[in-house]
């Protein structure tokens, strides 16, 4: 009961925001910065340790002023994730524009399907309006990790199914893409895999915006398995609550493929779009948790 009282108070609220224009979105945006980045600092430790190490030549001006902008995308973010609730497709696709699309669609051709690797850049929530650029004979789908909070949970699961997409928990990914092939359609399923792997899960250890990174290999391993094709969305920011995301091959035939070689790819191809610009990637995660000196003296 309380969880229902709680996503109806929540999603209500959302709801409210969500009607406003974007221009009172951003001046809602800019009065959160004040909060978050001001006043209480979120994460405001990590992020600065994260942006240091993985930025040893810049000058502590340099460093403040991409911590900065990060805070103020971080705050356009939240708005404009919001902001799905009450959108139009046509809005929606003037906003987040995709190019190169005919790269997804020849993979899928002839009845293959394919994995697109993302990061949590820009807004990643919106990604999923690619569904309205794939015909209906085409599923698609992400995995995510379920939130603690189930009401908040449940709102970002209608938040991410806007457009049609399946939401695939991340302990159930092979088993609900099989399911999803099985169905006659062709699948495009989207993964942000830029994130630490829990301490379980680490099989793969390489050099990642400067520093020793633990990454997730579990993209190759299902692609090698199933043999779809496998894309990487290299997205920008144009200006506040534009995007494009242009879709770049990573492997067409991964079976093919030696062992951590699609890995490495996603890895450089995701490493040059933060270092294009910096700000519009998730700093505050603790991306550098484990230290591979522990795992190799472990062993």
């Amino acid at each position: 009961m309380l969880n229902k009282i709680t996503y109806f108070l929540l999603y209500s609220w959302m709801l409210v925001h969500a009607l406003l224009p974007f221009r009172l979105l951003y001046i809602l945006s800019d009065i959160l910065y004040l909060f978050v980045y001001k006043i209480f600092g979120y994460r405001l430790k990590v992020v600065r340790e994260n942006l240091k190490n993985s930025f040893p030549d810049k000058t502590d001006k340099q460093l403040a002023q991409i911590e900065k902008d990060f805070y103020h995308n971080f705050c356009d973010y939240f708005v404009e994730t919001i902001k799905l609730l009450h959108i139009s497709n046509e809005e929606m696709q003037k906003r987040f524009v995709f190019k190169n699309i005919d790269l997804v669609k020849d993979l899928m051709k002839d009845g293959n399907s394919a994995l697109m690797y993302l990061g949590h850049y820009g807004n990643w929530e919106w990604v999923p309006s690619i569904t309205l650029l794939m015909g209906n004979d085409v599923m698609t789908g992400d995995i995510y990790r379920p939130l603690k909070n189930k009401a908040v949970d449940d709102i970002f699961l209608k938040i991410r199914s806007r457009f049609g997409a399946v939401n695939i928990p991340k302990n159930n990914t092979l088993r609900a893409i099989v399911r999803m092939r099985q169905s006659g359609k062709k699948v495009l399923i989207g993964f942000m895999s830029d994130q630490t792997p829990s301490k379980g899960n680490i099989h793969y250890w390489t050099k990642f915006m400067n520093q020793d990174t633990a990454v997730f290999t579990g993209v190759e391993r299902i692609a090698k398995t199933t043999g779809f094709s496998v894309v990487y969305l290299d997205v920008k920011k144009i200006s506040r609550g534009r995007y494009e995301g242009e879709c770049r091959l990573i492997s067409e035939k991964p079976k093919e493929e030696p062992e951590n070689v699609i890995t490495e790819k996603y890895i450089r191809a995701m490493e040059e779009t933060i270092l294009r610009n910096p700000a519009y990637w998730l700093w505050t995660h603790k991306r550098w948790k484990y230290k591979k000196k522990d795992f190799t003296e472990a062993g």
